[in-house]
């Protein structure tokens, strides 16, 4: 048995919500290690293309928390 020197890295599940992202998906919207860290089940196209898949924070408001977005609810 082969035992790889790397850890196993799962880069076909969203880190925010755990749903299935195409490999694809990650490797364009993803970190640099193609994780994805929001996807869009709970994520605005607008956020993804600017960076929020990659972890970066946008200034566009969350669809799960800004009122009116989706129909997200406010945080409290």
């Amino acid at each position: 048995m082969t035992i790889a020197p790397w850890p196993s890295v799962d880069t076909s599940t969203c880190k925010h919500c755990g749903a299935y992202v195409s490999g694809r998906f990650c490797r364009v919207y993803g970190d640099n290690n193609d994780r994805t860290h929001r996807c869009g089940e709970r994520n605005s196209y607008r956020r993804l293309t600017r960076g929020s898949a990659a972890g970066v924070t946008v200034s566009i408001p969350d669809p799960e928390t800004a009122v009116g977005h989706h129909g997200g609810e406010a945080d409290v």
